[in-house]
């Protein structure tokens, strides 16, 4: 968090990891055990930062998301297409097919948080800031929102990594793509570490 580690767990397999880091925090809520691995990622780091910068659900305040990743929901989409691809033992999982897309993390951060306001979810092909300024400070100054939690929330392959990010119109460090990139390349990626950033 602002460049210095808050948890970090080597060595282990994602869900070990996952479940360790959300023990760690003291989150309570069930939901999260039923989420598919993207949605878990995105909602621990989501919910570490907010609770850092002291959001509250019951304040309802306008914060927007946006946020991309490379792989959508293809590791959730595998875990579906297994699950079909027999015609003879042919049983789908509601459970699993919710999270055949990857806006669906957004939707459990939103609900954690209670957040109304816009959001939106960008496939690229590599971490884009350029996207991540502009279409935040589109939101910022056309008033459709008071802060962005941005990001790059990546699951495929039991590789991951998560970077956010929260922006408002003032802050103490200037958004830029240049900034951006320095967070993610020095402090923001992570394999089995959680790190966060924020302005």
């Amino acid at each position: 968090m602002n460049g210095t580690e808050i948890y970090e767990n080597k060595n282990v397999a994602f869900s070990t990891f996952i479940k360790s880091a959300y023990k760690n925090f003291e989150i309570d809520y069930p939901k999260f055990f039923k989420m598919d691995r993207l949605s878990k990622l995105a909602f621990l780091a989501a919910d570490v930062l907010l609770n850092h910068q002291r959001t509250f659900p019951e304040k309802e305040e306008n914060i927007a998301i946006v946020l991309s990743n490379r792989a959508s929901s293809l590791d959730t989409d595998r875990k579906h297409q297994t699950s079909i691809q027999n015609q003879e033992n042919y049983f789908p999982s509601p459970a699993v097919f919710v999270y055949t897309l990857p806006n669906i993390c957004i939707g459990e951060i939103s609900i954690r948080h209670k957040l109304y306001s816009e959001n939106s979810f960008f496939i690229f092909d590599d971490f884009n800031p350029s996207h991540l300024l502009d279409y935040s400070n589109n939101l910022l100054h056309s008033d459709k929102a008071k802060k962005v939690l941005c990001g790059w929330v990546e699951f495929d392959n039991n590789q991951y990594e998560a970077f956010l990010y929260l922006v408002a119109k003032e802050g103490a460090t200037i958004h830029s793509i240049k900034e951006i990139n320095r967070l993610y390349k020095t402090h923001g990626r992570f394999k089995t570490r959680i790190k966060r950033e924020d302005h």
